[in-house]
C-alpha cells in the first residue's frame, strides 16, 4: 500500500496537445471494434446533449392569455360606475372565500393548524371590506347628489 502515496491524482502529461496525440495514436492502431465503440460513445453523448437541447425549448413560453373586457356606454353616471364597483367587490370577495376554503381543506389534509391565523385574517379582511363598502356608499351618495343637482340645473335652464 505504500505505492499509493507515490501515485499522482492526474497523469503528468496532461495537456490538449497530449490528448490529441493520444487520440491520433488510438485511431492509428486500425482496430475496427475500437472505432465502432468510439463512434457509439460519441453518438450516445450527442443524443443526450440533443435531448437536453430539445427539452430546454419545450413549455418555456407562457401560453396565450385572453383578457375579457366589458363594453360600457358613454352615458353612464358616476353612481352607476360605483354601484358596479360594489357588485364587483362582492363577487371578488366571494371568489376569495371559495379559494380560501380550498386551501383550508388542503391544510387540514396535511395537518396544518390554520384556524388562529385565519380568524385574525378574516377579521382584518372583514374590516377592510366594510371600510371600502362604506367609502363606496359615500361616493355613490355624492355622485347621486351631484347627478340630481346637474339634472336640476339642466331642467331649470330649459
Amino acid at each position: 500500500m505504500s505505492y499509493l502515496a507515490d501515485m499522482a491524482i492526474f497523469p503528468r502529461p496532461v495537456s490538449p496537445k497530449r490528448a490529441w496525440v493520444d487520440l491520433r495514436d488510438y485511431l492509428a492502431e486500425g482496430r475496427r471494434h475500437k472505432l465502432l465503440l468510439l463512434a457509439l460513445a460519441l453518438a450516445m453523448t450527442w443524443v443526450i446533449i440533443w435531448g437536453f437541447l430539445l427539452d430546454s425549448k419545450t413549455n418555456t413560453a407562457p401560453g396565450k392569455q385572453i383578457i375579457y373586457i366589458e363594453n360600457w356606454t358613454g352615458d353612464r353616471t358616476d353612481a352607476d360606475i360605483i354601484a358596479q364597483q360594489k357588485i364587483d367587490l362582492l363577487k371578488r370577495e366571494a371568489a376569495i372565500k371559495r379559494k380560501q376554503q380550498d386551501f383550508r381543506k388542503v391544510a387540514d389534509q396535511f395537518g396544518i393548524d390554520w384556524r388562529k391565523e385565519a380568524a385574525i385574517g378574516d377579521r382584518r379582511e372583514k374590516e377592510a371590506v366594510a371600510a371600502l363598502m362604506k367609502r363606496l356608499d359615500k361616493m355613490e351618495a355624492e355622485a347621486k347628489a351631484k347627478a340630481a343637482e346637474k339634472a336640476g340645473k339642466s331642467g331649470a335652464a330649459h
